[in-house]
C-alpha cells in the first residue's frame, strides 16, 4: 500500500459513518492516469466499438490531465488530484448517458484548428474537411481574393477554417439558428477570422436579398430522411439539433434544390457551388441540380463514398 495513504487511514477507526470518507480517500489516493484510463475505458466498451472506446478515453484523460497518450505510457504512475478525479467522474457520467464526447468537453477539431461546440450545432465531421480541401484547391488559380458564402454554417467551421487557410477571401455565413451564430462568432474571435455573420433562413427566399453574389457558394445542408431516426445512433439522435439533421421523409432534395436555386442569382460568373451529400441520394442530387441548369460532378470521399458535389450555373 502506498505509504502516506497507511498512515492516513490508521487514523481512522472504520465506522458506517466515515466509510464514504474512508472510500473517498482510497480512490484520492490510489487513482494513477493508468488506473483511471482503464476504469474509464471498461466502461465505454459497453457503449463504443474498441477503437471508438480507446479515442474517447484518450480525448478524456488528456483533457482532465494535461497528459497525452505519449505522457500517459511513460508517466502511468502520476496519481490523479481530487478536482481532476471529479471532473473525471462527471465526464463518465455524461458519456455514461450517451452525450458525445465533443459536446462533453466542448470541443472538436477541424481542419487542424480546435472548435468550441455545444448542443446548438452539429458535430463537424472529417468528410466535411474534404469539401473544404475541394474548395480550396478548386480556387487556387484566383490571383484575386474571391468571395465565399458558407449556408447554414452551425458552429463555423467550415467558414473559419476557409478563412483560415485563405486570410485574403471574402468569406460570409449564415445560419436560420441564432444560437449556432452565437458558437459561429466566438469560434470566428478565438481564431481571429473575420466574417461577415448573417441570420437567415435559406428557404425563405425573401431573404434572398440580403445577400450579396458570390465568387463560392458552400453548404453542408440537412439532408437525413426524418424515417431515418429510428436507426441511427443514439448520441446523434439525442444530442444534435435535429434542425440541423433532418428533411422531410417526402422532399430529401429541399435544401440543395433550394440552394441552387438561390445560386443561379447569386454566384458570379464562372462561379463554383460545393455541397456535401447523403450518400445515398447523391445521383439524385446531381440530376436534380441539371435540371436546374447546372453541370455537376461528383467526388467521393476518402471512403470511397459519393459525399461532395461541385457544381456550375451554366448562365445563357
Amino acid at each position: 500500500m502506498n505509504t502516506s495513504l497507511h498512515i492516513k487511514l490508521i487514523s481512522f477507526h472504520i465506522t458506517p459513518a466515515n466509510y464514504t470518507k474512508v472510500a473517498e480517500l482510497v480512490l484520492f489516493c490510489s487513482m494513477t492516469i493508468k488506473t483511471a484510463y482503464q476504469h474509464l475505458l471498461l466502461e465505454l466498451f459497453e457503449m463504443y466499438s474498441d477503437r471508438e472506446a480507446a479515442n474517447i478515453a484518450d480525448m478524456m484523460i488528456e483533457a482532465v490531465t494535461g497528459f497525452n497518450k505519449i505522457n500517459r505510457i511513460m508517466h502511468p504512475e502520476i496519481i490523479l488530484n481530487k478536482e481532476q478525479i471529479s471532473l473525471l467522474q462527471q465526464y463518465s457520467n455524461e458519456l455514461a448517458h450517451y452525450k458525445p464526447v465533443q459536446y462533453v468537453l466542448q470541443n472538436a477539431w477541424f481542419y487542424g484548428l480546435p472548435f468550441f461546440v455545444n448542443e446548438s450545432v452539429l458535430i463537424p465531421r472529417p468528410e466535411t474537411e474534404e469539401l473544404i480541401a475541394w474548395l480550396l484547391d478548386s480556387t487556387k488559380q484566383y490571383t484575386h481574393p474571391i468571395s465565399v458564402l458558407d449556408i447554414g454554417c452551425g458552429s463555423g467551421c467550415i467558414a473559419v477554417s476557409i478563412k483560415h487557410q485563405r486570410p485574403k477571401f471574402r468569406v460570409s455565413a449564415i445560419d436560420i439558428s441564432e444560437k449556432a451564430l452565437t458558437v459561429a462568432k466566438k469560434n470566428a474571435t478565438t481564431h481571429l477570422a473575420s466574417i461577415d455573420f448573417k441570420n437567415i433562413d435559406i428557404l425563405n427566399n425573401n431573404n434572398w436579398s440580403q445577400l450579396d453574389s458570390y465568387d463560392c457558394i458552400i453548404s453542408n445542408p440537412p439532408y437525413i430522411a426524418w424515417s431515418e431516426n429510428e436507426v441511427m445512433a443514439k448520441q446523434v439522435v439525442a444530442f444534435e439539433p435535429h434542425e440541423a439533421l433532418f428533411v422531410p421523409d417526402n422532399n430529401p432534395l429541399l435544401f440543395y434544390t433550394t440552394i441552387a436555386q438561390f445560386a443561379k442569382s447569386h454566384l458570379a460568373n464562372n462561379g463554383l457551388l460545393f455541397l456535401e451529400v447523403n450518400e445515398n441520394l447523391a445521383i439524385e442530387t446531381a440530376q436534380a441540380l441539371y435540371k436546374l441548369g447546372f453541370s455537376t460532378n461528383l467526388k467521393k470521399d476518402l471512403q470511397g463514398k459519393n459525399r461532395m458535389l461541385q457544381a456550375k450555373y451554366n448562365f445563357e
